[in-house]
């Protein structure tokens, strides 16, 4: 075979015919413009549960850090005629606080309907009043109709700009789930907590309302808080701009996604879209609201959503205020003529009367801005610990939480076995080459994802049918698993041949035929809408296991991890039907970020347990991690694997194991 040797690592052997991976294309930003596909009522229930985990995840919600007392201050009230303004502070965890005003009734019997109001993006935060926009005139006017309405400082604005700046967080806050707009999702359900911490609220009868940034947290907040009962985000739900500012991108928040997903969560739930013509709102009417509008339409509540176009530029002025006022009267107040609630003078009081740390010093215990990342770093860690399996039920449910949570994080589509495609290319070398073994070039996808994973599968020969396959993995790619000068498989194949396993190599995103993408992943906000390189070469080796699980022709799956690639294997082992799973640890430092940070800049990975999550989901399966060095961890899994009584199934060497021995581990 000296004649083919050369190419047997090549699926596309001619330059036309490189492995055209649509994943290595343009990364999509915030102003892709964006086409939604439309759901059937039972495709939008399984996507609108996948979405909320992954809005969760993308927050930092996942686990959930242990609740707090909120220590709530309410003080330096100012009663007008008919209403009344009070200066707010509390603590969403401990040393970071939610500051704000609290406006509410007076002459008026509760309890009254309540309403958080995040600001958005204007010069003065909660505290401007101009003609495009006044916080505290619809503040003011929603009290004077009857509801106690909190407005609160987006994340470093005003009395929040004493403790953190609204640019905070990066890649490093990425892997814990720490960014800008997870603590103002925070701060936003934390508001609800507040206003139900008060005796003049009906807990039944909470909405939110916001422009802008605060239009993009008022439709997060009510994608994950079934709390928030009536909606009105303003001038912000677009398939052309998804958000620009740090506090409106968490990584992975938009994966295959866009706002009017997200907006459409709120159904059946009354929801208002307001929109300008003088913005990137100005299709809402024929674009934005007939997306969301045909989701309502699966629970036959077509009624309880409404759109209301202004012709103004970027606002939320009096116009767009009234068409909230009137929304909000008619789900909450039962007003048969919702257009009667029009808005009234008001008068603005000064900066200092308003401001909660005007006259007196933020709390002492409050966190610089950097004490905020070992703080949730830490409290993280405690909330982990806490969902550590110490019986196999426990295990049942870290699998669905926690698999969830790393799924999320690492982007993965779970496909069916009917979603993968396997296809020989026109082309390929003849099935059999040699005289005991026979080789076969694949290419490997998924049904509509435009992904292309080369591969390489070796049989014994004769076949003798319902033979197991084992996957091998190599950081460089599959051609580093044939000899160069004579064209044999490694002995590492060669001997899983001789056992009657069929091998398949493959070259994962970014490696072998792969290898010449160019792809910055620097571009702003990149891990909001793109997977990372090194989560994508974990989704093909999801794939590629797919592939062969559940086939009437393979007895079993197995797994085998090279090098880094032994890690990417352990993150996608848990979420295939493997049965043994052998991976190099590649003596990676695992309880470090710079670690990942360098090699794995995964959004939230380290938030929902990393390697200890993935080896709890491999668990009770056969699972050998070697190499490990002493630098990487197994205290996690090898605990699981005791609680669970199968330690017998987990083997840790700190050496890394030669052919000889990885095989055994796969055929015993």
């Amino acid at each position: 075979m000296a004649e083919q040797h050369h190419e047997l690592g090549h699926v596309f052997t001619e330059a036309s015919q490189r492995a055209n991976d649509a994943r290595g294309g343009a990364p999509r930003t915030l102003n892709t413009p964006y086409t939604f596909p439309g759901y059937t009522k039972a495709e939008w229930i399984e996507k609108a549960a996948a979405l909320r985990q992954q809005i969760r995840v993308a927050n930092g919600l996942v686990p959930m850090h242990e609740p707090t007392p909120l220590n709530a201050e309410i003080f330096g009230r100012i009663e007008r005629e008919d209403y009344s303004v009070e200066k707010v502070y509390f603590e969403p965890f401990p040393g970071f606080f939610t500051t704000g005003n609290l406006y509410r009734p007076l002459g008026r019997a509760g309890p009254f309907p309540g309403i958080v109001s995040p600001h958005g993006h204007w010069s003065r935060g909660r505290l401007e009043s101009i003609e495009r926009g006044s916080i505290p005139g619809r503040c003011i006017n929603f009290a004077k109709q009857g509801y106690v309405i909190f407005a609160y400082d987006m994340l470093g604005h005003n009395d929040s700009g004493k403790q953190i700046e609204h640019g905070y967080g990066g890649a490093h806050e990425g892997l814990w789930g720490l960014s800008a707009m997870g603590l103002q999702l925070q701060n936003s359900i934390s508001s609800i907590d507040f206003l139900e911490s008060l005796p003049d609220v009906d807990h039944e009868r909470i909405g939110c309302t916001g422009a802008s940034g605060g239009g993009t947290q008022t439709f997060i907040l009510t994608a994950v808080d079934e709390r928030i009962k009536v909606s009105a985000p303003v001038n912000m739900i677009s398939a052309t701009m998804q958000g620009g500012c740090i506090c409106e991108n968490a990584p992975n928040l938009r994966l295959d996604v866009s706002n009017i997903e997200i907006g459409a969560l709120m159904a059946p739930r009354p929801l208002l879209l307001v929109s300008a013509t003088g913005d990137w709102t100005v299709n809402t009417p024929t674009v934005e609201y007939p997306a969301i509008r045909s989701i309502y339409a699966h629970f036959d509540a077509e009624d309880k959503v409404h759109q209301v176009q202004v012709d103004a530029e970027h606002n939320y002025n009096q116009e767009s205020r009234e068409a909230v006022y009137a929304w909000f009267a008619k789900w909450f107040l039962g007003a048969e003529d919702a257009s009667a609630f029009k808005e009234v003078a008001f008068e603005v009081e000064p900066d200092d009367a308003l401001l909660a740390f005007s006259e007196r010093a933020m709390p002492a215990h409050a966190m610089k801005q950097d004490e905020f990342l070992p703080t949730w770093v830490n409290r993280s860690q405690q909330a982990f610990e806490k969902v550590k399996p110490t019986h196999e039920a426990e295990l049942q449910i870290f699998r669905e939480e926690m698999g969830s949570g790393l799924q999320h994080a690492l982007g993965l589509h779970i496909p069916k076995s009917t979603d993968v495609t396997l296809v020989e290319p026109e082309g390929a070398f003849p099935a059999t080459y040699h005289t005991d073994l026979s080789a076969r070039h694949l290419v490997i996808g998924r049904k509509g994802m435009g992904d292309t994973i080369p591969a390489l599968l070796f049989s014994p020969e004769p076949q003798v049918g319902h033979d197991p396959v084992t996957l091998i993995v190599h950081p460089e790619g599959k051609e580093q698993l044939i000899n160069s000068e004579t064209g044999e498989p490694s002995s590492l194949i060669t001997d899983l041949l001789s056992a009657d396993q069929k091998v398949l190599i493959i070259d994962v995103f970014g490696t072998g035929e792969h290898s010449d993408y160019e792809r910055s992943e620097d571009t702003n906000y990149f891990t909001t809408y793109n997977r990372t390189t090194a989560a994508l070469r974990v989704q093909d080796i999801v794939t590629a296991l797919h592939c062969f699980t559940n086939r009437g022709d393979v007895s079993e799956v197995n797994l085998i991890g090279i090098g880094e690639a032994g890690l990417w294997s352990l993150l996608a082992a848990g979420f295939t039907e493997v049965k043994h799973v052998v991976v190099d640890a590649a003596e990676y430092t695992s309880n470090n970020d710079t670690a990942f940070l360098e090699t794995l800049p995964i959004p939230s990975i380290r938030r929902v347990g990393d390697f200890r999550t993935a080896g709890t989901l491999a668990a009770p399966r056969p699972l050998t991690i070697h190499n490990t060095g002493g630098a990487f961890d197994t205290g996690w899994i090898a605990e699981v694997y005791g609680n669970i009584g199968a330690s017998q199934d987990l083997v840790v060497a700190t050496h890394q194991l030669s052919d000889e021995e990885i095989i055994t581990q796969v055929i015993g």
